[in-house]
């Protein structure tokens, strides 16, 4: 199962999905964290406030400082003792009252967890080690799961299938594009942390895992126990259509994406491709590298995007002089997202090529991966990015050259079939 250091799939309001609400069940856990360990968060004010600080002083010269190792002595916060005041308070009524069983280092993680969900952005995350280590494992393109690509509504808190991944354990299990995980083992997961439900669903080989899904199609709960396996994903799939038209559709942006894609135009090349179409439909986005080095095979000489951090601090992307001179078409849609976005921004900046489809997704904004020394790591909202023309599309998206819904009840694909139609008119 894979997820994304800063992408989450749009989706529709929350009550579009349950008509009836749903059932209150498995809540302690969602109200353990969102209550008490939200409270409880400030004890990592000592640990991730002088992270903070120094990373603050460092942004003013456009760089990361070297991150320091957990134990270290940090610098102190001036509400460090009315921090520690409360914290032991309330150390001293859970340690007193609290008629469960609790482990304290799932206490302790659940403090930076919710520091960090206290600045109120979706994308800034603290990670376990067990969630760091299972988002690594996902960008390097295999791992131990059930062949699903997922999003999460960053408003609803509602995780979509993106994808079901052809002969994998959950296509086998009849899991469709567009189900809703609704439970896995028996907790729902509806506004739980996204890395943090990819890290449940994957496991060791051979296992099952029940996981609960919404299909919204028709409005039932499937109740399903998915075998856990390897899963080697190819994130670029590639074809000739006809009149010499190549098709390349990107999944996703991670570590292998840009070699496959380079293998992928070279094949098209070698069979003697005279235009081209690039399909980053439903692709939450990715790696900020990974779709650089794609688009810089695509547009000449000049900017690609670039970011500005919160000191004002610049980072340009260029392409370098050599591209791919010949007629293009981008397809995108409202699940079209991030790393999506600079492609297409690009593309239709630099007069390179027509987009065709519908809006983007509209996500503006990069964030960075700090590890933390023992093993676990912070994601932060870092910095805006701005298309060449200095364009910052976030909440609003890349309206495309060409608008054409998609009919889901056609067996055509008739915004591929628009794409054809442009690319023959200009012959």
């Amino acid at each position: 199962m894979k997820d994304y250091r800063d992408d989450y799939y749009e989706a529709s309001d929350y009550n579009d999905f349950f008509e009836e609400e749903p059932p209150k069940r498995h809540r302690f856990a969602k109200g353990f964290i969102c209550g008490f360990l939200l409270t409880f968060a400030v004890f990592a004010t000592v640990i991730v406030v002088g992270l903070m600080l120094l990373y603050k002083s460092d942004l003013m010269l456009g760089v990361y400082p070297q991150t320091p190792q957990l134990g270290e002595e940090e610098p102190e916060s001036f509400e460090e003792d009315a921090v520690l005041d409360k914290l032991h308070l309330l150390s001293m009524y859970v340690n007193q009252t609290y008629l469960y069983d609790y482990d304290e280092a799932d206490l302790a993680e659940g403090i930076y967890k919710g520091y960090m969900s206290g600045l109120g952005d979706p994308y800034t995350v603290y990670y376990t080690k067990e969630e760091f280590d299972s988002m690594m494992e996902s960008q390097e393109g295999s791992y131990y799961g059930i062949g699903i690509l997922v999003s999460q509504n960053a408003q609803t808190g509602v995780i979509t299938i993106v994808r079901v991944f052809q002969n994998s354990p959950a296509m086998e299990a009849g899991v469709r594009d567009g189900d809703i995980i609704y439970m896995v083992d028996g907790d729902e997961v509806t506004g739980q942390d996204l890395s943090a439900v990819v890290s449940r669903i994957k496991g060791q080989e051979g296992t099952d895992i029940p996981i609960t899904f919404y299909r919204q199609e028709t409005g039932e709960y499937l109740e399903l126990d998915v075998e856990r396996r390897q899963v080697e994903v190819d994130t670029v799939l590639h074809e000739m259509l006809e009149n010499q038209v190549g098709y390349i559709e990107i999944l996703e942006f991670d570590e292998p994406t840009a070699k496959q894609f380079k293998d992928a135009l070279a094949d098209l090349q070698s069979q003697g491709m005279e235009a081209l179409i690039v399909d980053v439909r439903n692709n939450p986005g990715g790696l900020v590298d990974s779709v650089v080095e794609i688009v810089d095979e695509l547009v000449p000489e000049g900017l690609i995007v670039y970011m500005e951090n919160s000191m004002g601090v610049k980072t340009e992307y260029s392409a370098d002089e050599s591209y791919l001179d010949i007629p293009l078409v981008v397809l995108v849609n409202g699940e079209s997202a991030s790393a999506s976005e600079i492609l297409a921004g690009a593309v239709r900046d630099r007069g390179v090529g027509t987009l065709v489809g519908t809006n983007t997704y509209g996500k503006g904004i990069a964030q960075s991966v700090f590890p933390l020394g023992d093993g676990s790591a912070v994601k932060i909202t870092t910095s805006d990015y701005y298309t060449p023309s200095g364009e910052n599309i976030h909440g609003k998206g890349i309206m495309p050259d060409i608008e054409v819904e998609m009919d889901y009840d056609s067996e055509e694909d008739i915004q591929l079939n628009a794409a054809l139609e442009y690319l023959r008119m200009g012959e």
